[in-house]
């Protein structure tokens, strides 16, 4: 989910971007087919939707967590849907935006491409407050929310970066399994008919936008046609090409998934004074010295 920051005195929450994973491009998918599509059938109890289960082979859990999906000698009521993720192919030709690889900064943050700068609302207070307090001994009264228009303090700027994408195209397999002819027509209408002339279609995912496509052959295995009395079942099963990407290594990264940095508001080369017989500039703007001493001051 995206993570939620709260600028104090501002009462202003906004959104950052999460990193995409593995598990983000697969439920990506899964909640296009649940419910972008939102696929029904007419079934001996009425129009009902058709389920859309992940495989796995966890049958027991899956048997336990989900019994609507099982009758009482646990077999599968169809129609049902059911996607399985079979392949990962990672192509370097096969890049979106970014075709060049951008190797992390070499600290202990990392990070590669930059996703927003903006202001530090109370950093900069902070230093132009700091920065009228050593000059004039008072405060600007500068609030968290603002910055001093007069010049007297540069903003200090927040860079955000993220480490580089890795692309890769996933391969998914769909099967839809009906006990009629009719189940099977009323499923593949949507998904034939979803993109229209063309075979491409977008997901997304915690603001993350990936490219499937579907293929161009359909096949099907039905038992309608063997003899005797038999299990009857139409079935079919095609695949979907996803091209997505994944940002960072998920739980086992050892740097932050979204780095943030401030940058230095002033660049100052410290020199010896005394040393150089210079004088100081901060004093030298009083005539009879900074407030709070008596007298000229000269080094």
């Amino acid at each position: 989910m995206p993570l939620d920051l709260e600028i104090p005195k501002q009462h202003v929450t906004e959104k950052l971007l999460m990193p995409s994973t593995l598990e983000t491009i697969d439920y990506a998918l899964y909640d296009w087919l649940d419910k972008e599509l939102d696929i029904g059938a007419d079934t001996n109890k009425g129009w009902k939707k058709v389920p859309v289960v992940w495989a796995s082979a966890e049958r027991a859990h899956q048997s336990k967590s989900k019994k609507e999906l099982r009758d009482k000698t646990g077999a599968l009521i169809l129609p049902i849907m059911t996607v399985e993720r079979t392949g990962i192919t990672k192509d370097p030709s096969r890049r979106a935006a970014l075709h060049g690889h951008m190797p992390n900064f070499r600290d202990a943050k990392g990070g590669s491409i930059v996703i927003a700068r903006r202001i530090q609302p109370v950093k900069s207070a902070q230093f132009s407050n700091a920065k009228s307090a050593r000059l004039k001994g008072g405060e600007t009264n500068v609030g968290h929310g603002q910055v001093n228009s007069k010049g007297q303090s540069k903003p200090v700027y927040e860079t955000i970066t993220i480490p580089f994408p890795t692309y890769m195209e996933l391969t998914y397999n769909i099967s839809v399994r009906t006990e009629y002819q009719q189940q099977m027509n009323e499923i593949f209408a949507p998904l034939i008919n979803k993109t229209g002339g063309i075979n491409y279609f977008t997901l997304q995912r915690d603001g993350h936008r990936y490219e499937g496509f579907m293929p161009n052959d359909f096949s099907f295995d039905n038992t309608t046609s063997e003899p005797g009395d038999g299990y009857r079942k139409f079935e079919t099963s095609f695949d979907v090409r996803v091209l997505g990407y994944i940002i960072g290594d998920d739980k086992n990264a050892d740097q932050p998934k979204i780095v943030r940095r401030e940058g230095a508001v002033e660049v100052k080369v410290g020199r010896e004074r005394a040393m150089l017989d210079d004088e100081i500039e901060n004093y030298l703007k009083h005539e009879n010295g900074p407030p709070g001493i008596k007298g000229k001051y000269r080094p």
